[in-house]
């Protein structure tokens, strides 16, 4: 059988925030608490996870581990109207809605971590 994606983990001193933040943003309910929650969208899903607890779990994994080396993309219906509501929220908007060249209207933005969220549309 070929592997199949289901979601991907956030390492986070703050899962309670972090997770809030998500289901905010993605108009979705949190999951769980600290040291472990999630946010469930159609397709994946998105789960947090205390360094502590990782570190619990798996020895010095933590040591050279950081945030923002990649993009976490969510699809949405209206990227202009999300954007009004990340600005409602202060939430740190990267760039505004774009129309990119391969088809995708995107906004992109920052969590609490530092992580990447872009935000987009198919147009």
């Amino acid at each position: 059988m070929q592997p199949h994606f289901t979601g991907t983990a956030l390492i986070t001193d703050d899962v309670p925030a972090l997770a809030a933040f998500y289901a905010a943003i993605l108009d979705a309910d949190v999951e769980g608490g600290d040291p472990f929650a999630r946010v469930m969208v159609p397709g994946a899903v998105l789960s947090f996870f205390s360094t502590r607890g990782m570190e619990s779990m798996v020895p010095g994994s933590m040591a050279t581990a950081a945030s923002g080396g990649f993009t976490l993309e969510f699809q949405v219906t209206d990227v202009d109207a999300r954007h009004e509501r990340l600005l409602a929220r202060d939430i740190e908007i990267l760039k505004p809605p774009t129309t990119q060249p391969w088809g995708r209207r995107s906004v992109w933005l920052r969590d609490p971590d530092g992580n990447i969220v872009n935000l987009y549309q198919e147009v």
